[in-house]
């Protein structure tokens, strides 16, 4: 187990994820879960609601589909923030009433991935004044391949913990966020 991280790829427990794909892809293949559309949804961004065994249990919200869920609760960004944050997914567990931003960094060579890494404190401070209104938790957390267990993204993987952001290596586990586990 690393700091912070931990891998795996058992469905029953987590969702291993093998290269870019969303929550909501991952969870409509584990038995009991459902994942549907909210109504009146267009275009690329999509908005999630989530059951399990039929009952309703997250609302998931990719990329811009957050402020539309923001706006569908009175949230009005532009009061909040001067500029839109698009995660790769946020999605909000109603057993703990938290917001989860879970961003997946997939990287084989050094490059731009490495500086992104660094700005998890300040967008979840930015989530945090986002989310205030609606009262909800937030908690930040990074999706990473295995390039990042090299020793060369040590002091990364320390800042990540240090700023009270979490990662897991190309695994997310559900209990972790407080998803219902399969039986």
């Amino acid at each position: 187990m690393v700091k912070g991280g931990i891998g795996g790829s058992n469905t029953r427990t987590g969702l291993h994820f093998e290269g870019k794909v969303d929550i909501v892809t991952f969870l409509g293949t584990i038995e009991g879960y459902k994942c549907q559309q909210n109504k009146g949804q267009t275009g690329k961004s999509k908005w999630f609601d989530i059951y399990y065994l039929d009952k309703y249990v997250a609302s998931s919200f990719q990329k811009h589909a957050l402020y539309l869920y923001l706006n569908s609760r009175g949230v009005k960004w532009e009061a909040i923030l001067s500029k839109q944050l698009l995660p790769d997914d946020a999605m909000y567990v109603v057993k703990n009433n938290t917001v989860f931003i879970i961003e997946v960094k997939y990287q084989e060579t050094s490059g731009s991935v490495d500086e992104k890494l660094q700005t998890c404190d300040f967008k979840l401070k930015q989530y945090k004044k986002l989310f205030a209104p609606l009262n909800y938790e937030v908690e930040y957390i990074y999706i990473l391949s295995d390039w990042f267990r090299q020793d060369g993204y040590k002091d990364v993987r320390d800042y990540i913990i240090a700023s009270n952001c979490k990662y897991y290596f190309e695994y997310l586990p559900l209990d972790k966020i407080g998803m219902p586990m399969p039986k």
